[in-house]
C-alpha cells in the first residue's frame, strides 16, 4: 500500500484549520492538526511529515520560531508560512528562516494545492539528487581505507555486501586496526549515506554520562542535567551509531541497550515515555564477545543481536604490503599539518617499518610516522627519527658489529616476513628469488621458525 505524503497543519483559528484539513485530506494527503507550538513540536517528534503548514502567530509562541525548531527536528521538512499580512518583511523574515514558501490569509485552495504541487515535485528532485550523491558517495566509500593487500580487497568486498543491508554488524579486531573507519566505509556504502553516522565510545565514560549520551536524558535525571538533551540513537534518524568497544559496556547499560534493539525505541534517563528509534548499530570490539558471554560478562541475548553480521578487520601484520602505502597516506596528512617539506622515507627505514611487529597495528604506524616527520631534519625521514622504542626495531638491530652476523641477522627477519605472508614456501621462493631447495637450506640454518 502506497504511503500517502503527509502534512501538518499548526493554526489555532479552529475553522481555518479545518477547513484546510479537510480540503487536503480529500486530495488525497495524510493530515495530521495542531493548535499550539507544543502540539505540534510533539506530533514532529512522534512521525515524519514532508510539509508543515505553520501560522505566523500561535498562543504560545512565535511561528518563525516553531519554524526553526521543526527543521531542526527533520532538515528535509518544507515549511509554508501562513500569515495575515503580505509584507516584503514578513516574506523576508520567513524565508531566512528557511520557509519554503508563504501564504496570505484567507488561503485559497487553488493557491494552496499549486504551492504543495511545487514543493513536492522539487522534493522528489531533491530525494533523485540526494540518491545519485549516494551512488557517487558509495562508488568512493574505501577512500580513507589504504592499501590493495589481499586482507583489504577482501575486507571492501565484505563491506559492499553488508553495507547494502540494515542489519546490525559486529567489528571485531585488534586494537588500532582502524575498526571506526571501516564502520564509516559500512555507513557511506549503504542506502542511507546521507544520513548522520555518530560514534559512542563505550569504554571512557562514567555509566550515567554514557546512558546519556546514548539515550538522552530530561532535566533534573541526574546533577548537572539542567535540559532536556536527545541521545545519539535519536540523533542519527536513518543513519548509523557506532558503538565502539562495546564489550565494555556495564551488565545494566547493556539491558538498556537490548531493549533499544529489540523494541527500536529509546527512554531518556529521567523520562517514562519512549522514543521510536531507527538507526542501524555497528558495534566493534577488540576482546572474544562469545567468550565474554560464556564468562557472564556480557549479556548472550545482547550478543546475538549485535552479532547480525560480523566482520574481522585484520591486524597490520597480516598486510605488511600495505605498509608503503599506508606510510605515503600518514606522511602526506602529517607533513601538511606541520608544514613540513618531507618527501619519503629512505629504503633502510622502509625495511625496518616492514619487519616492525606493529602490535598497536594501523595506529601505531600512524604515531611512528608522525613523530619521525616531526625529528626529521631533511627531506627523508631516517631510521634514527623512528621512535626509539618501536615494538620489534630492537630485534631488527644486532648486537654485534660483525657484519657476516649482522646479515645473517637481517635475512632470517626477511625471510621469517615474507613466509609468513606466502600461502606456501613455493610461492615464498619465487618473491625471494630463490630456489627452492635454497629457501629450504637458509630456513634450517638460519633456524627460522616456520
Amino acid at each position: 500500500m502506497k504511503k500517502l505524503p503527509a502534512v501538518l497543519i499548526v493554526e489555532d483559528e479552529v475553522v481555518i484549520r479545518t477547513t484546510l484539513s479537510e480540503f487536503l485530506t480529500s486530495e488525497g494527503f495524510d493530515v495530521a492538526e495542531a493548535a499550539n507550538v507544543g502540539e505540534a513540536l510533539a506530533l514532529a517528534q512522534q512521525r515524519d511529515f514532508q510539509v508543515a503548514l505553520c501560522d505566523v502567530q500561535l498562543p504560545d509562541g512565535d511561528g518563525i520560531a516553531l519554524l526553526r525548531r521543526l527543521q531542526q527536528l527533520d532538515p528535509n521538512l518544507f515549511v509554508l508560512v501562513i500569515t495575515s499580512y503580505a509584507t516584503v518583511e514578513n516574506a523576508v523574515e520567513a524565508f531566512h528562516a528557511g520557509a519554503a514558501d508563504y501564504l496570505v490569509k484567507p488561503v485559497l485552495f487553488e493557491d494552496l494545492r499549486h504551492k504543495i504541487d511545487r514543493l513536492f515535485r522539487f522534493r522528489q528532485l531533491y530525494v533523485e539528487n540526494q540518491a545519485l550523491r549516494r551512488e557517487l558517495t558509495r562508488q568512493d566509500s574505501f577512500g580513507e581505507i589504504v592499501g590493495s593487500s589481499i586482507p583489504i580487497r577482501e575486507a571492501q568486498a565484505s563491506i559492499r555486501k553488508i553495507a547494502v543491508t540494515r542489519s546490525n554488524v559486529l567489528l571485531e579486531g585488534e586494537s588500532g586496526t582502524g575498526k571506526e573507519l571501516f564502520a564509516r566505509a559500512i555507513h557511506r556504502a549503504g542506502p542511507n549515506a546521507s544520513e548522520r553516522f555518530l560514534a559512542a565510545n563505550c569504554a571512557t565514560m562514567p555509566v550515567e554520562l554514557l546512558e546519556s549520551q546514548l539515550f538522552g536524558h530530561r532535566k533534573g535525571a541526574f546533577a548537572g542535567a539542567e535540559s532536556d538533551q536527545q541521545g545519539v540513537f535519536h540523533h542519527a534518524g536513518e543513519g548509523t551509531v557506532f558503538l565502539d568497544d562495546v564489550a565494555q559496556l556495564p551488565l545494566g547499560t547493556q539491558a538498556k541497550l537490548l531493549r533499544v534493539i529489540e523494541h527500536q525505541e529509546v527512554v531518556p534517563l529521567g523520562g517514562v515515555e519512549p522514543q521510536s528509534i531507527s538507526a542501524r548499530i555497528v558495534a566493534s570490539t577488540t576482546r572474544d564477545l562469545a567468550q565474554e558471554v560464556s564468562e557472564g560478562r556480557f549479556q548472550e541475548d545482547l550478543f546475538y543481536r549485535l552479532n547480525g553480521v560480523k566482520m574481522r578487520i585484520p591486524p597490520l601484520h597480516e598486510r605488511l604490503d600495505d605498509i608503503p602505502e599506508l606510510v605515503d597516506s600518514f606522511l602526506g596528512k602529517h607533513t601538511a599539518k606541520m608544514g613540513k617539506r618531507v618527501s619519503g622515507v629512505d629504503s633502510e627505514t622502509m625495511r625496518l617499518l616492514m619487519s616492525a611487529r606493529w602490535k598497536g597495528n594501523v595506529r601505531q604506524l600512524d604515531n611512528a610516522i608522525e613523530r619521525a616527520v616531526i625529528m626529521c631534519e631533511g627531506t627523508q625521514i631516517r631510521p634514527q627519527d623512528l621512535p626509539p622504542d618501536l615494538l620489534g626495531v630492537g630485534q631488527l638491530l644486532p648486537a654485534t658489529d660483525d657484519l657476516r652476523s649482522a646479515r645473517e641477522h637481517y635475512e632470517r627477519l626477511h625471510i621469517s616476513r615474507v613466509l609468513r605472508q606466502c600461502p606456501d614456501k613455493r610461492e615464498a621462493a619465487k618473491r625471494l628469488r630463490l630456489g627452492l631447495s635454497s629457501l629450504y637450506r637458509k630456513i634450517e640454518d638460519l633456524g627460522i621458525e616456520v
